[in-house]
Parts: structure tokens; sequence; C-alpha cells
């Protein structure tokens, strides 16, 4: 995993184990979805959340293009101490809030709007048709914002009312909602 664009652009995120209950994006995809994004988002100002945050990719990624106000949300405690550790040693620790909780239980929490959601769910996660729902209604996206959904081909969102778009990468699948 790099970092592809930005200030910390070409920076690799190496985390310590090759065991961690993970399925980082491929680099890509990941570089596909931000060529879409860039065209979309202005990172420099927006508040971003990152659920299901695994290595922190997308956070590291977000804050390297502008971004100053990322939540991060993983359960697995050694990788909220990875990411920790890694912002720490590359000093963008400031720009990023760790939350070392399950992602359903921040859900039910009460809501602060996001310009920015990306939601990178295990793929055999019963619950991830839910969670378009969740964010949407409980008030995380702000009026303006995007969510992302990676999953894969056995999920399929074309029904729900707030997908813009979707997007194919391999067994990579990225729903846009807004």
């Amino acid at each position: 995993m790099r970092i592809i664009s930005g200030e910390l652009k070409g920076r690799r995120i190496k985390p310590p184990a090759n065991n961690w209950p993970t399925r980082p994006t491929t680099d890509f995809a990941k570089e596909a979805l931000y060529n879409i994004l860039q065209h979309r988002i202005d990172f420099d100002g927006i508040k971003m959340l990152d659920l299901f945050g695994g290595a922190g990719n997308h956070s590291l990624e977000c804050i390297s293009r502008g971004c100053t106000d990322v939540t991060y949300v993983d359960l697995h405690r050694p990788c909220c101490q990875f990411v920790e550790k890694t912002t720490v040693d590359w000093g963008i620790a400031d720009a990023i809030t760790i939350r070392n909780m399950d992602v359903f239980a921040f859900l039910n929490m009460p809501a602060s709007g996001y310009d920015f959601v990306f939601a990178g769910p295990p793929y055999a996660l019963g619950q991830i048709d839910l969670i378009p729902d969740l964010i949407i209604n409980r008030g995380f996206l702000n009026e303006d914002g995007f969510l992302v959904l990676e999953h894969d081909p056995s999920h399929d969102f074309i029904a729900h009312p707030r997908l813009s778009e979707l997007r194919k990468y391999g067994q990579t699948h990225f729903s846009f909602f807004e």
C-alpha cells in the first residue's frame, strides 16, 4: 500500500503483521477511486470518516491530500495502534481522531456530519447492506457529502434511492451514495 497523491505521496504503509483481519484496498482500485474523487471533493477543509479503517490507507490518503479532520474507526486494537504510530511518525497526528471501537456502536452514537465517508467493511460481514442507511439516516453524511462503500459483487445497491454510481474493479466494487 502506498500514498498516491499529496504531501505524503509515495510513502508506503507497511502494517507489521501479515495475518491481520484486514483486506486493504488494492493500489489499482484505490488509485481509480481517488482519480474519481479528486474531481468531486476538495480535500482541503473537509471532514472525513473512515469506517473499518484497517491499516489507515484511506485516512492517510485523505490527510495527504489536505484533509485535517479525519475520524478513523476500527475494532482491531493493533490496527488502531499502527495508525496512531504511523501518524505520529509522519507528523500528522493532529489531523486524525482514532476510535478503537465497533463501527456499528460508533454509528449508534450521536451523529456528527461528514463531507466524505469511506466504509471498507470485511466482505463477509453480514450487515454490509445496512451500512448506507445507517450512515445517511443517522446524520453522519452532510447534505452535499459522499459515501463510498467498498464491497464485493455479492452485494447490490442498484435499487438504493441514494446510490449515484457504481464502479467495478475486478472483485472490488465501490458504491457511491449522495
